[in-house]
C-alpha cells in the first residue's frame, strides 16, 4: 500500500481516536532517529491517550500490513524505536501513577512515568525505584522495561527485570492480558485458555519441557553469574523457573517482556517492586589511576570492599568535559592528568563507616601498587561527580569534526574477573584496525561502553563499523559474556544474536516472536530478523558535503551542519520541571518532542544534508519546530553536548528572512530603540497611548502582539540625558576605588533608566566614578529575531570603540544580563577574523552588575559597614543566559553581603517571557504556562514582605503580568541597603 494512502487510511481513525495523529512531514523526521546511530523516517507519529486508542492502532496494523513502534523518550542507544511505520509516542499521555502501595512496597505505572519522577513521588515514603539510569531525568518505565535498564548501582539492586512484579499489556490482536508471577496450577489453566494468551502460554510448555531444548538454552546463554546479560529473549531466565525447574521462583511472563523492545505485546500498565531508600551518608572515593588497563584490576580489588557502586570513567571523556560549561565545575576533585578514574562508593548510615572504608580501600590499593589520589568526595558534592560520570554520553558529542566515539560496543558485560583478558584482547583488535577508543563502563559488574572513534560518514569507516561489531561479538562469546547488558540489541547488536546463542537458540527466539506477534506489528527488526546493523544509519556515507555559508562563526564546529549535529538524541533537553533546570522550557510546558532541543537539531541537521534549494535554510518545516525556542540559551550549558540551539535559531532566521522578506512585527521588535527614541520625544504622551487597551488594541492585532499582554513604558527621561546633566556632581576624592565604565544598554535607557540612575548613585556611594563610553546599541533585539547582519554591524562597532579603554581595571558593567552577555557570548563569533581576538578580551571584562560588585567585595574594597543591618529576606528569579552563560552565584554573594540580607533562589527555569516571544499572540499562552510551572506560583506563595530579585528586564515584566507582584533589579535592592554618604 502506498504511504500517502496509508496515512488516509490512518486519518480515518480521527472519529474514535482520543489522542494525537501526525503524518505532516516536519513531525516524522523529528521521530526519525534516537540516541543510536540510526534513522529511518516514520510513515506516521501518533500520541494515544487511552487503552481503546491502542486497540485501534493494533487493529489498522493488523489490517494494512504495517507497522507500530512503541516509544517513550527516545533514548535507547541501539536503535530501539527507529523504523518506518507508526510511531506510538506514549510519553505524553501515559505517564500517570496509578496506585501506590507502601506496605507491601510496590507501585503501577504507566509507561510513560520518568524514572526520577517517580522517584520523588515516591520519598516521602521512604521508598525508591532501585535501577538507575545515566538519563533518569527523561527515560520511562516503558523503555526501562523494553531494554530491562540497569544503570550505575546494579551491583545493589540489580536491573529492571528483576523489580518488574506484573505487566499489563495488549496483545497483537487487540486482547488484554495481564503476566504476573503464577503457580503451576495458574500455569496450566493459562495453557487451557483457547486464544492468543493460551496459545502464547502453550508454546512456552512445549518449548521448555523438551529436554534438548533446556539443553541447548544452557549451553549457550552468557554465564549465569553475570549480572547484565540481555541478549535475545530471556528464555533461560523462564526455564529456571518453578515450572519447569523444582524449587525455583515462581513463572512470570514479566521476565521475558523485560528486555523484548516492545516487539511482543504493547506495555499499557507495569507494577513495579520498590526498595527502602539506601542510607543517608554516601561517599564517592574517585580513584585515580594512570590507565584503563589499571583501572580494570583496580575494579577486582575494588569489589572486594563491598562498594554499593564503581563506575570507570576515561582520559578522553574527562578532558571533552573540560569544554562543557555545565560540567567543567563538576571536574573539582580531579588532580593532574589520570588515564582513568575509578568511582567508588560507599554508603552508611554512619558515616564514619565511610570514612573507615574509603581508608581501607586506599591502603588496599597503594599497597598493591595502583592509583595516586584519592579523594574522598561527600555530601552534596557527589552529585557532581554523578553528573560528570553521566554526562560521559552527551559530551562524547563534543569531540570536533566527523569521527566521533560511535555506540559500536556500547553494552558489552564480561564478568570483571575476565575484563582484563578481554579488554587485551579487544586492544589488540583496536590496534589491528589503527582505531582509538573511549571507555566507561558500570565496571563493577564488568558492564563496558566501548565506543572505538568512526566517521560514518566515510563508506571505508561505516564497513569497518561492522567489522568491529562482529569481531568483538566473537570475543564477547568467547568469554562468555552477554552482547547486550542493558541498553538492548536493537538494530545494532540484532544481527549477532544468533552467533551468540546459536542458531538453534536464535530459531526458539524467532518461534517466540511468531507467536506472540505473528503478523510481526510489533516493532520488526529488533531482536528477530535484524538487518545488517551497518545500514539505516544517520549519515549517508556517499552524500557530498555542503559549504554553507553563514554570518556566525561556527568554525570551532568546522561548519554549521556539524554544529546541529553535535546533538546525540540523548534527551536531556526533555526534563521537566519536576526535574529542575531551564532546559527546555517550551518541552516543559507542552511535552511535545518537536518542542525539544532534539527536535529541532534534527530538523536542521536533515534540510541542511537533503535540502535540494540554494538557500537549505528556506524550508516552512524549519521555521514551524523552531518557533517555539524562547533562545533561553539553556542548551549551550546544559545540554552535555553543548548544543547552542539558540544561536541556531539566530542563523536559520537571517537566511529564511533573506528568501521571504522580514515580518512587520519583527522589524518593530528589532528596531524597538529607534522607535522609544521618537517616543521619548513626548514620553508621557507616548506612555498614555500604550497604557491604553483602546488605543493599543488595534496597534497589537496589525502587529500581531497578544492583547493581554501589557507592553513596556518609557522612563520620564533617557540614563543619556540624565548622565549628561549629573556628569560632574561628586568631586575626584569620593572616588577612592577609581574607575568603571558603564554600558547604557537599549531597555535600561528608554523603559527603566530609573535603575540605570541608581546603579550610578550606588556605585558613586560606594566609591567608584561612572562614565558611559561612548557606544551602539547591544543589537540583543536584533539577534533575537534573527536579524543577524545589523546585529553584526553593531557588534563591530562596540568592539571598535570599547577594546581600547575597557580592561580589568576598568571594566565593562552592564545591567540587563542579555545586553551585556552579549559581548561575552555572541560578540567573538559574530564580528570576524580581525576582530576576534579583541572580542574575546573585551568580553572577558564585560561583567555583569553583580559579577562587579562580588569582584570587588572580595578584593576587600566594598565593605559591610557600608551597607544597612535592618533584616531583609530576598527570592531570586535569575536571568536565563545568565544562567547559561555566567552565574547567579555572583548574585547571590551581593544580595546576601549586607549583613541582615538573606537570599534564597527560586528553582524556575525561564520564565516564559524570553525577549520578546512572550509578547507575541501566538505564544502568549505557551509563555504564561512556561511561568505556571514554578515561578508564579512561587512568588504568588512568597510573603509580601519578602523582596522579589529579577535581574532580567523581561524577568520583571513577567512576573509583574503574571503575578502582579512587583521584581526588583539587584540594583535596586542594593541601593535601597547603602548607607548614604
Amino acid at each position: 500500500m502506498a504511504a500517502q494512502t496509508l496515512l488516509q487510511k490512518l486519518h480515518e481513525l480521527k472519529p474514535k481516536f482520543e489522542g494525537d495523529i501526525f503524518s505532516d512531514e516536519s513531525t516524522r523526521l523529528m521521530y526519525a532517529t534516537d540516541a543510536s546511530a540510526y534513522r529511518e523516517i516514520p510513515q506516521a507519529v501518533t500520541r494515544p491517550k487511552t487503552d481503546e486508542d491502542i486497540k485501534l492502532l493494533i487493529a489498522f496494523a493488523q489490517n494494512n500490513k504495517c507497522s507500530l513502534i512503541p516509544r517513550t523518550a527516545g533514548t535507547s542507544l541501539a536503535g530501539q524505536v527507529v523504523g518506518n511505520g507508526i510511531i506510538v509516542d506514549v510519553s505524553r499521555y501515559f505517564n500517570k501513577i496509578i496506585e501506590l502501595n507502601k506496605a507491601e512496597h510496590w507501585v503501577r505505572v504507566q509507561p510513560g512515568v520518568v524514572l526520577d519522577e517517580l522517584n520523588k513521588f515516591l520519598e516521602p515514603s521512604a521508598l525508591f525505584f532501585g535501577p538507575e539510569t545515566s538519563t533518569s531525568s527523561r527515560c520511562m518505565m516503558g523503555g526501562m522495561l523494553g531494554n530491562n535498564s540497569c544503570g550505575a548501582h546494579s551491583l545493589l539492586y540489580g536491573s529492571t527485570r528483576e523489580h518488574t512484579l506484573e505487566v499489563k499489556t495488549l496483545l497483537s490482536d487487540g486482547s488484554e492480558a495481564l503476566f504476573k508471577a503464577i503457580n503451576q496450577e495458574e500455569f496450566e489453566k493459562k495453557c487451557a485458555q483457547e486464544n492468543l494468551e493460551g496459545r502464547i502460554y502453550q508454546q512456552i510448555r512445549e518449548m521448555l519441557t523438551d529436554d534438548e531444548i533446556k539443553k541447548e538454552i544452557r549451553a549457550e546463554y552468557p554465564d549465569t553469574d553475570i549480572e547484565r546479560r540481555n541478549t535475545g529473549y530471556a528464555l533461560d531466565l523462564l526455564l529456571e523457573s518453578a515450572v519447569f525447574t523444582e524449587g525455583k521462583e515462581a513463572f512470570n511472563f514479566s521476565k521475558l517482556l523485560a528486555g523484548s523492545e516492545g516487539t511482543l505485546a504493547f506495555t499499557t500498565e507495569i507494577k513495579l517492586n520498590l526498595v527502602p531508600l539506601p542510607p543517608k551518608n554516601k561517599g564517592l572515593v574517585c580513584v585515580h589511576l594512570e590507565s584503563v588497563a589499571k583501572a580494570l584490576e583496580a575494579n577486582i580489588i575494588a569489589l572486594e570492599h563491598n562498594p554499593a557502586s564503581i563506575e570507570l570513567m576515561d582520559k578522553k571523556i574527562m578532558d571533552l568535559t573540560k569544554k562543557n560549561i555545565e560540567q567543567n565545575k563538576n571536574r573539582f576533585f580531579v588532580q593532574g592528568d589520570p588515564g582513568a578514574i575509578l568511582i567508588v562508593e560507599f554508603t552508611a548510615d554512619d558515616q564514619a563507616e565511610i570514612y573507615q572504608s574509603a581508608k581501607k580501600l586506599e591502603e588496599d590499593f597503594r599497597s598493591k601498587g595502583f592509583g595516586y589520589h584519592f579523594p574522598l568526595v561527600l555530601g552534596d558534592d557527589t552529585k557532581k561527580v554523578w553528573a560528570l560520570r553521566k554526562a560521559g554520553l552527551g559530551v562524547l558529542s563534543n569531540m570536533p569534526g566527523d569521527a566521533k566515539p560511535v555506540p559500536v560496543i556500547e553494552d558489552t558485560a564480561v564478568s570483571p574477573k575476565k575484563l582484563p583478558a578481554y579488554i587485551a584482547e579487544f586492544d589488540k583488535i583496536l590496534a589491528h584496525h589503527k582505531l582509538e577508543c573511549v571507555y566507561y563502563a558500570h565496571i563493577a559488574t564488568g558492564e563496558l561502553h566501548l565506543r572505538p572513534v568512526l566517521n560514518l560518514k566515510d563508506e571505508k569507516d561505516v564497513e569497518l563499523f561492522r567489522t568491529i561489531a562482529l569481531e568483538n561479538a566473537k570475543l564477547v562469546k568467547k568469554y562468555g559474556g552477554s552482547l547486550s547488558g542493558e541498553h538492548g540489541d536493537g538494530r545494532l547488536r540484532g544481527e549477532f544474536i544468533p552467533l551468540m546463542l546459536g542458531e538453534k537458540v536464535y530459531q526458539l527466539c524467532k518461534d517466540v516472536k511468531h507467536c506472540w506477534d505473528e503478523n510481526n506489528i510489533f516493532n520488526p527488526g529488533k531482536i528477530t530478523d535484524t538487518p545488517p546493523m551497518n545500514s539505516s544509519l544517520r549519515f549517508e556515507s556517499h552524500t557530498p558535503e555542503r559549504e554553507i555559508k553563514t554570518y556566525f562563526d561556527f568554525s570551532k564546529d568546522m561548519g554549521i551542519l556539524r554544529a546541529a549535529e553535535r546533538c546525540n538524541g540523548s534527551g536531556d533537553c526533555r526534563k521537566t520541571e519536576v526535574i529542575g533546570g531551564t532546559m527546555c522550557p517550551s518541552y516543559m510546558a507542552t511535552r511535545d518532542e518537536n518542542a525539544t532541543t532534539r527536535a529541532r537539531a534534527n530538523i536542521l541537521r536533515e534540510f541542511l544534508t537533503n535540502s535540494p534549494k540554494e538557500n537549505p535554510f528556506d524550508h516552512k518545516e524549519i521555521y514551524e519546530v523552531l518557533d517555539l525556542c524562547l533562545a533561553c540559551k539553556a542548551c549551550k550549558r546544559e545540554c552535555p553536548s553543548s548544543v547552542d540551539m539558540a544561536k541556531l535559531k539566530m542563523e536559520f532566521l537571517q537566511h529564511y528572512y533573506d528568501a521571504h522578506s522580514i515580518p512587520l512585527r519583527t522589524r518593530a521588535i528589532a528596531y524597538i530603540s529607534s522607535i522609544n527614541a521618537l517616543g521619548m520625544i513626548m514620553p508621557g504622551f507616548t506612555n498614555k497611548i500604550m497604557g491604553s487597551d483602546l488605543l493599543m488594541k488595534p496597534v497589537k492585532i496589525m502587529l500581531g502582539f497578544a492583547e493581554k499582554r501589557s507592553l513596556p513604558l518609557l522612563s520620564k527621561q533617557t540614563l543619556t540625558k540624565w548622565n549628561k546633566k549629573h556628569k560632574k556632581d561628586a568631586k575626584d576624592s569620593q572616588y577612592p576605588n577609581g574607575k568603571v565604565w558603564m554600558f547604557n544598554d537599549e531597555f535600561t535607557n528608554y523603559n527603566e533608566s530609573d535603575i540605570g540612575i541608581k546603579a550610578i548613585l550606588l556605585l558613586r556611594r560606594l566609591g567608584y566614578e561612572v562614565c558611559i563610553p561612548k557606544h551602539q546599541h547591544s543589537g540583543r533585539t536584533f539577534l533575537s529575531k534573527g536579524l543577524i547582519r545589523k546585529a553584526q554591524e553593531l557588534a563591530v562597532q562596540n568592539v571598535i570603540q570599547l577594546k581600547d579603554v575597557v580592561n580589568n581595571e576598568m571594566p565593562l558593567v552592564g545591567i540587563e544580563p542579555s545586553a551585556i552577555l552579549a559581548f561575552r557570548d555572541e560578540y567573538p563569533e559574530l564580528v570576524g577574523d580581525s576582530l576576534k581576538e579583541a572580542a574575546g578580551k573585551l568580553g572577558k571584562n564585560a561583567l555583569l552588575f553583580e559579577e562587579f560588585i562580588a569582584r570587588e567585595i572580595d578584593a576587600g574594597r566594598i565593605k559591610k559597614e557600608q551597607f544597612t543591618k535592618e533584616k531583609r529576606k530576598i527570592k531570586l528569579h535569575g536571568h536565563c543566559q545568565q544562567k547559561a552563560i555566567a552565574s547567579t552565584l555572583p548574585t547571590h554573594k551581593v544580595l546576601s553581603f549586607p549583613e541582615n540580607y538573606s537570599i534564597t533562589e527560586i528553582p524556575s527555569g525561564c520564565c516564559g517571557m524570553a525577549g520578546s516571544f512572550g509578547y507575541e499572540k501566538e505564544h502568549y499562552d505557551i509563555s504564561m504556562k512556561v511561568g505556571e510551572l514554578v515561578l508564579f506560583p512561587a512568588v504568588r506563595n512568597t510573603p509580601e514582605e519578602v523582596l522579589i530579585a529579577a535581574p532580567g528586564t523581561s524577568c520583571r515584566h513577567q512576573i509583574k503580568d503574571g503575578t502582579g507582584r512587583t521584581a526588583l533589579h539587584p540594583v535596586e535592592i542594593l541601593y535601597n541597603a547603602v548607607l548614604k554618604n
